[in-house]
């Protein structure tokens, strides 16, 4: 299956200090054979902090990992801008975090139902248009 990885569980992964790390690599442990995504739009958000609060090495390692195909980037399509402003819109209460929106419409897009992230807010709020919820993942 493929799963959508969030700004939250990746760094979690990547910094053995967060309190998710060992939630987030025992869940990369069972989830090895599965297909990860990166959606483009968390790449630099991700890259930030990892040097911010890991130092420069830290980024290599991703970089290292999205070269070796570990995690595939996903690019935003003209027609998921139409659906961002929608989910934005509609949760505009909320105010969603735009990266979120962004992986909320492509996640729609590619009709993937799992999100590894540990920033369960907005996507508990979410009501995605091609299932009924979007599965949170790892389970806490």
């Amino acid at each position: 299956m493929t799963i959508i990885t969030d700004t939250s569980y990746l760094f979690a992964l990547y910094n053995s200090k967060d309190t998710n790390h060992r939630a987030a690599a025992a869940f990369a442990f069972e989830t090895a054979s599965e297909k990860m995504l990166l959606p483009e739009v968390a790449l630099t958000e991700l890259a930030y902090l990892l040097v911010r609060d890991l130092g420069y090495v830290a980024l290599l390692t991703l970089l290292e990992n999205l070269r070796d195909g570990e995690i595939e980037l996903v690019p935003l399509v003209t027609s998921d801008l139409s659906r961002i402003h929608d989910i934005a819109t509609t949760y505009a209460s909320a105010a969603f975090d735009i990266v979120d929106c962004c992986q909320m419409a492509i996640a729609e897009r590619l009709e993937v139902t799992r999100i590894a992230t540990f920033d369960r807010r907005d996507f508990n709020i979410f009501r995605p248009h091609h299932c009924d919820y979007l599965d949170l993942l790892p389970t806490l």
